[in-house]
């Protein structure tokens, strides 16, 4: 059993930046890959981004690409989510997700692929 805890979130003015961290306890992560993943007021929740957990390449949604950046501390079993050039459609509930085993192609952006969920943190940006 994999328990993730995000914090961090919080509001911010649109241009500025903020950082959400996801905590995985319960025993050492050593899944196959972590990620993040968003839902807006009255949307489908969506994908963000994701790292492999062992040799650290990364998947981003195209409407972040450049502006977000996930990077993951083995040591401390978390992975961050870096987000710059905030916008106003970025507001939304920032979920933490675990994946156990391999995935390839698509599967990275399917969020019926991960196996653990945290509870989310909301982002609020505002213009």
């Amino acid at each position: 059993q994999v328990q993730l805890v995000e914090s961090g979130g919080g509001l911010v003015q649109a241009g500025g930046s903020l950082s959400v961290s996801c905590a995985a306890s319960g025993r050492t992560y050593n899944g196959y890959a972590m990620g993040w993943f968003r839902q807006a007021p009255g949307q489908e929740r969506e994908f963000v981004a994701a790292i492999m957990w062992s040799g650290g390449g990364t998947y981003y949604a195209d409407s972040v690409k450049g502006r977000f950046a996930i990077s993951r501390d083995s040591a401390k079993n978390t992975v961050t989510l870096r987000m710059n050039s905030l916008k106003p459609e970025d507001t939304a509930v920032y979920y933490c997700a675990a994946r156990l085993y391999y995935m390839y192609g698509t599967e990275w952006f399917e969020q019926g692929r991960y196996d653990y969920w945290g509870q989310g943190t909301q982002v609020t940006v505002f213009s």
